[in-house]
């Protein structure tokens, strides 16, 4: 027997046959069940077990529909509606679902109805078979002789109806409901008019509905990764069909692999794009599948597979080209294939963003919302994207580089747009998280550096090119600063090439300007 607290006091939640043979019922208390019988052992109630317990089982129920709900502490719901005639009938089903269950060790009754009051009141307080069937349209002959606890109200409540003289159900179902509400509550009416029909009791289901799928059933179990493998392509041929038909295409696919022993093994990828392609969602699970390894394991075979459609989108045809690869395309299968292998939101791209702030020009974002959202998937390599965007003006460079001709780029770079020194990258491609403070002396004040001290280590300037000047944003700038920065890309005497910035203008609006390093190029 398992007992547990209930007001202070140890009471009976669970017995086993023997324990009920000896006439002891649920709720009993502790003290009175052990002066009948001194011998009884007992053991404590695990809620947390007997909830993952529960949750295993609905997994398990899964097979028979997708539509799977819990009624807690020890129930579950199933909408089988439009799934009956895939195991022979009702009663097909609810004898298999009952025997499989016995199989496992789990002793249950189960109920088929018009509403889930009625299954649940026959499923407790019904016939003696563990497996029943009420007839459409008997909803109301099956109800009448049960008792008011079969109603799914509360023990005070049954208590004081039976007081009243009111113990079947067929002793208040004519009666006006006014008074029985106003006497017991209003949720004695509501549980009837649900038992009846009358008032709608859906089922939440605990995973999400899917908006398409397909199955496969097994009869000797499979165990081999390639049988596997190849199943999920030709569940993913049939439900490319009905994709196809619907113009749409999966952006999250499930792969669902029910082992003979009852545990179920869920498998999710999602994709940068709609996909249809049978052998690219074979690639993925594949992929998938070879990280999970050991954890996937196939124990005595799998008998049955499911492939959902989770996520959908619409996917219209598109026009392709005879004298060029589809590199998109390849692209995208490329990010589902390593977010397969390592999820897909640890595979990043950068994205620019609408700002000319440096730390906020390029935004890391999955790289398969990106790709689909149009997302730029490259950088040009002799411009950055402040300096395409034309919100900031590249001034000449100071030092070498500078000569005759500086006057005439500049011409150049008014009517074209800036014009590098150089093919090097006008930004580092990784930026500090935060800039560095650093100490630097320039011979003028609004001039580069020529030496500046970086971690504790003294640097004298070489070549120095710059600056690019970028007015901040004053109005998110919480504590009204609006400095002016001014940005160098410098190269030492060692080697090390830094890209440093002056923030503020010398007499207009610093005193004195700090210096900062923001990022180290190569």
């Amino acid at each position: 027997m398992v007992v547990a607290p209930v007001k202070s006091a140890l009471r009976l939640s669970g017995l086993n046959d023997a324990a009920a043979r000896l006439g002891l019922k649920a709720g009993m208390a502790l003290a009175d069940a052990r002066a009948m019988y001194p011998t009884l052992t007992v053991a404590d109630a695990d809620e947390e077990a007997d909830q993952r317990t529960l949750e295993a089982i609905a997994d398990w129920c899964d097979r028979y529909t997708p539509l799977v709900g819990l009624d807690a502490p020890d129930g579950l719901k199933l909408d089988v509606s439009g799934c009956a005639h895939l195991f022979g009938g009702e009663a097909t089903l609810c004898r298999d679902l009952v025997r499989r269950l016995g199989r496992q060790g789990f002793q249950a009754r189960a109920a088929i109805a018009d509403t889930f009051g009625v299954a649940w009141a026959t499923a407790r307080y019904g016939a003696a078979d563990a497996a029943s069937v009420v007839p459409p349209g008997a909803t109301r002959e099956v109800l009448l002789p049960l008792p008011v606890a079969a109603l799914r109200i509360e023990p005070e409540t049954v208590a004081g109806m039976a007081q009243s003289g009111l113990k079947h159900i067929a002793d208040l179902i004519e009666r006006p409901r006014a008074p029985l509400a106003a006497r017991f509550g209003q949720e004695l009416v509501r549980r009837l008019d649900q038992a009846l029909g009358r008032e709608d009791e859906p089922i939440v289901p605990r995973l999400p509905l899917p908006s398409a799928l397909v199955e496969r059933r097994f009869a000797d179990p499979i165990a081999l990764e390639s049988d596997v493998l190849g199943s999920i392509e030709n569940l993913a041929r049939s439900l490319a069909g009905v994709l196809e038909r619907r113009g749409e295409g999966a952006r999250l696919l499930q792969v669902a692999l029910f082992r003979t022993d009852g545990k179920v093994h869920r498998l999710e990828i999602g994709t940068g794009a709609p996909l249809r392609d049978p052998a690219r969602t074979r690639r993925l699970f594949a992929d998938r599948l070879a990280v999970l390894g050991d954890e996937c394991d196939p124990g005595f075979g799998f008998d049955m597979v499911r492939l959902s459609a989770l996520v959908t989108e619409r996917c219209d045809p598109a026009q392709t080209v005879f004298d060029a690869p589809e590199q998109n395309t390849e692209l995208a299968h490329l990010i589902d294939r390593l977010g397969a292998r390592f999820g897909l939101r640890r595979v990043q791209r950068l994205a620019p963003q609408n700002t000319h702030i440096p730390e906020f020009a390029v935004a890391a974002l999955p790289a398969h919302a990106a790709a689909h959202a149009g997302a730029s998937l490259a950088f040009s390599p002799r411009y950055s994207a402040l300096s395409r965007a034309g919100t900031a003006r590249s001034l000449p460079p100071f030092g070498g580089g500078l000569g005759r001709g500086a006057a005439k780029k500049n011409e150049r770079e008014i009517a074209h747009g800036p014009v590098q020194d150089s093919l090097a990258p006008a930004r580092p491609i990784r930026l500090f998280a935060r800039p560095e403070q650093i100490e630097a002396i320039a011979e003028v004040p609004d001039g580069p550096p020529v030496r500046f001290r970086w971690r504790q280590v003294l640097h004298e300037v070489a070549q120095v090119e710059g600056p690019e000047r970028i007015a901040m944003q004053w109005w998110r700038d919480e504590e009204g600063r609006a400095l002016t920065r001014d940005y160098f890309r410098v190269k030492s005497r060692a080697g090390a090439r830094v890209w440093l910035y002056r923030e503020g203008l010398f007499g207009r609006e610093v005193e004195r300007p700090r210096w900062f390093l923001h990022g180290l190029f190569g």
